[in-house]
Order: C-alpha cells, then structure tokens, then sequence
C-alpha cells in the first residue's frame, strides 16, 4: 500500500489512527506538530498526508502553504473541528486537496485516503502522452500542467479537475459531475469546485492577466474555452 504521514497533537487520536491506517496495509509515519511533519515530508517522501488543523509551532493551514510554496504536490487532507465552512473554504484556497470534519469515523477517513491515492495514481491517457487542449497541456504520468508553455504548480486535484474539462473542451460539466470525477462523491457542496476554480483561475492570470480559460456557465457549471 502507500506511506502515510499523519500529523496530530492528540496522542490519542493519533495512535488510533496509526493502528487504523497499518490494519488497513499502508506504511505510517507520525508527526506531533506541523514543522515536524514538514521535515518528514521532505526527508521520507510520504505518498500522502493527513494533518489536524490546530497544531503547536505551524498549524495545519501553515503547513500547506509552506509545502505548496515550497513546490511539493503532496496529496494532503486536513483534519477540521472549527468552523467547517471557514476551516474547508481557507484549507482549499492554500492548497489542501481534501478535509474531513471531526468527529469522523476512521472508515470515511480511509476511504477518502484511498480515494486521493487512486486519482494520484491514475493514468488517462497512455504513459508518455500529454493531453493538449489548446494552449493547456497537461502530462498525467508526471501531474503537470503548462499554460501557454509555462508550468504552473498544481495539487493533485486541481489536475484532475483541469484534466476533466480538457477531456471535453466547449462541453458544460456540471458542479455536480466533476465533484463525482474529483472525489467520487456528490454529497458535499458544489463550492468546493468554485473554490478549485478560483485557485487555478488565478494561478493562469499569473502568467497570462487576460486568461479566460475556465468559463462559467450561470446555472450550468464550467467548462473549458475552445482554443485557450
């Protein structure tokens, strides 16, 4: 199975989710606090991470912007007991792939772990092709995107939200179709993918002010601008 490092200040918690990921066959490295747990992503290159929120010396939401900065692409899932809305909202903005609310059953956890795994390891297209829409490229086998030959720095679910609408330029995807492609779940809110849109809207106006790449469809969903 895959290395896991688990980030959490909460013995407790942590040792049941140690037991609960090993009985589930991956390989876990445990960390009690964000600057720990950022060491060990750079030195044990983990698959994936699961980090609380609330944590002494780099909180989680620190965490993910220091790695993000950083250029790590790590998967990583955040753990929230505040506010769900403000803690989900922010964690996605800086860079987290996905978050579970406490309390939460072991099980959902893992799902969403293997879920994350699944679509990190995933191959559209056949190994050695990119896939061009445009003036995207996208490379499945290394999870990069370029725009107007410029790389731009991705987490792995901003690929596979850029990968679904490239598979269908002009074609209007629904919230609730790409949250299915994204997470295999349409029971959380659609402005989850607002929130990843936003993100990579502003990463191509980075490169390119007047880029209109994704467009949105009032009452529809989004969809990806023919000719880019």
């Amino acid at each position: 199975m895959a290395r896991i490092l688990l980030i959490d200040d909460d013995p407790s918690l942590l040792d049941a989710l140690t037991l609960a990921f090993e009985d589930a066959g991956h390989e876990v490295l445990v960390a009690r606090d964000g600057l720990s747990g950022a060491e060990l992503v750079n030195r044990e290159k983990p698959a994936l991470l699961v980090s609380d929120i609330n944590m002494p010396r780099l909180d989680g939401f620190a965490l993910c912007k220091k790695l993000r900065a950083e250029g790590s692409s790590i998967p990583v899932i955040l753990l929230t007991s505040r506010d769900g809305e403000i803690d989900e909202s922010l964690g996605l903005e800086l860079g987290a792939d996905d978050y579970v609310s406490k309390p939460f059953s072991t099980r959902v956890l893992l799902a969403r772990v293997s879920s994350l795994l699944r679509r990190t390891e995933a191959r559209a297209v056949p190994e050695g092709k990119r896939l061009e829409a445009g003036r995207l490229s996208l490379s499945p086998e290394r999870l990069e995107v370029r725009f107007a030959g410029t790389l731009v720095a991705v987490t792995v679910t901003e690929f596979r939200l850029l990968e679904c609408l490239a598979r269908s330029p002009g074609v209007v995807l629904s919230r609730a179709r790409l949250l299915e492609q994204l997470r295999g779940d349409t029971a959380v809110e659609g402005r989850l993918v607002d929130t990843y849109v936003r993100r990579l809207r502003r990463k191509f106006a980075s490169i390119e002010p007047s880029a209109s790449l994704i467009e949105t469809v009032a009452g529809a969903g989004y969809r990806l601008r023919e000719g880019g």
